[in-house]
């Protein structure tokens, strides 16, 4: 009884290997940025409103979807594309702050994308000092 036992675990923690192989070879998208920090410096408050952009690469080899980029707060609003990304092809995500009514000084907003890739959140940080407009 404990040859059968022992011989019906081991055939399934070698089956248990054989699926988890066969899970890493599944086609999967992996967005790389460029960079994830965009510093806009010194602004002011006179022309509230800056933009950026964050350069990307779906490096895996499966079609890469962006589900979400939601911002911090509402004064930032991120524009990323809808449609899938093929491998190896560059995308890119819009960035806009918009200091209006905000009081000036340093701020730092962040942006947090969601895919169906190897890695499923990325964090992209704006951050910039609104000076006060001379009178």
């Amino acid at each position: 009884m404990k040859k059968i036992l022992l011989m019906t675990l081991m055939v399934l923690c070698t089956m248990a290997g054989f699926a988890q192989q066969a899970d890493k070879k599944q086609p999967q998208a992996d967005i790389q940025f460029e960079r994830i920090t965009h510093d806009f410096g010194k602004f002011s408050e006179s022309s509230p409103k800056v933009t950026c952009v964050f350069n990307f690469v779906n490096a895996g080899n499966a079609p890469l979807i962006i589900n979400q980029a939601i911002a911090s707060c509402g004064c930032t609003v991120p524009e990323y594309p809808k449609t899938p990304i093929k491998p190896g092809e560059k995308g890119q995500i819009k960035v806009t702050y918009n200091g209006a009514g905000k009081f000036p000084g340093h701020f730092k907003k962040s942006i947090t994308v969601r895919t169906n890739g190897v890695i499923e959140m990325t964090r992209l940080y704006v951050e910039g000092e609104m000076e006060e407009a001379k009178k």
